[in-house]
């Protein structure tokens, strides 16, 4: 049983900071590329930033360069995404997902296991 759940979401006023947190388990964590995906209602779910599986590369939109930055912790089972100068714009219902062996995928269609999503709310 594969599970994938996200934490840490919130609400925060425009350039605050949050932290969000996905553990997983049933899964042999360091064999996976993991990815960090949003969708804000009525819009299409956008990548956000990914890690390669071996941890050594990692990959982010134009959007939130600059701004967030994912790592990955082997020890815990865990990827995060830790999101700073945070804009209106980025609320979002936030997911992370779990590529076998992956680069670190911009292509939500790469990715095998998904969680239930955190929800991101940044007023103005």
């Amino acid at each position: 049983q594969v599970q994938l759940v996200e934490s840490g979401g919130g609400v925060v006023q425009g350039g605050g900071s949050l932290r969000l947190s996905c553990a997983s388990s049933g899964l042999s964590f360091s064999n996976y590329g993991m990815g960090w995906f949003r969708q804000a209602p009525g819009k299409e779910r956008e990548f956000v930033a990914a890690i390669g599986w071996r941890g050594r590369s990692t990959s982010y939109a134009d959007s939130v360069k600059g701004r967030f930055t994912i790592s990955r912790d082997t020890a815990k089972n865990t990827v995060s995404l830790r999101m700073n100068s945070l804009k209106p714009e980025d609320t979002a219902v936030y997911f992370c997902a779990a590529d076998l062996r992956g680069p670190g995928s911009a292509r939500a269609r790469e990715y095998d296991y998904w969680g239930q999503g955190t929800q991101v709310t940044v007023s103005s």
